[in-house]
């Protein structure tokens, strides 16, 4: 192996190195997300909802939406949203309608106990980026550069997914 192809592969596997511990770091940090909605939502005795579901109801907000269109916003999979879907109008915190145009598909909407953890959610969020912001924990300029990380790194996926398969 020459010099130059040596090189290479150890700036190759040096990159992997970096690629996976980022992915494992996306993932401890989404599950931690989940683990600090939980614990809100146990401080304020609310245990009746999971914190993928309060994230659902956060990303619905005030729109009337179908399971199929949070599918292709890329929120959730097919039959994760459905189940959620339909827990939560069990529980009360979403309405749901048949569409006139599809009978087939529900179109949900956020009921005042739906909007109501909706608005804790956010308010646990804002807190987090006041507080995130005060202290200069993060600065602008990074958050923006970590946004403009993942969108490039949405894109490569979605792209495998479309045009590799």
């Amino acid at each position: 192996m020459s010099v130059q192809q040596d090189f290479r592969a150890s700036i190759d596997a040096e990159f992997l190195a970096r690629y996976l511990d980022n992915l494992a770091l996306l993932e401890r940090l989404h599950r931690l997300m989940l683990d600090v909605l939980k614990d809100e939502f146990e401080r304020l005795g609310a245990s009746d909802i999971t914190p993928v579901q309060a994230l659902l109801l956060f990303n619905i907000a005030d729109h009337e939406v179908t399971a199929g269109e949070l599918k292709s916003r890329g929120y959730y999979q097919g039959s994760n949203v459905s189940y959620n879907l339909k827990k939560l109008v069990e529980l009360g915190y979403m309405h749901h309608q048949r569409c006139a145009m599809d009978r087939r598909a529900v179109r949900v909407r956020l009921t005042a106990k739906g909007q109501a953890v909706r608005d804790r959610v956010s308010a646990l969020f804002a807190r987090h980026a006041r507080a995130l912001h005060q202290d200069n924990v993060i600065e602008f300029a990074t958050l923006d550069t970590i946004a403009r990380a993942y969108r490039r790194l949405e894109r490569f996926w979605s792209d495998q997914i479309r045009y590799i398969y």
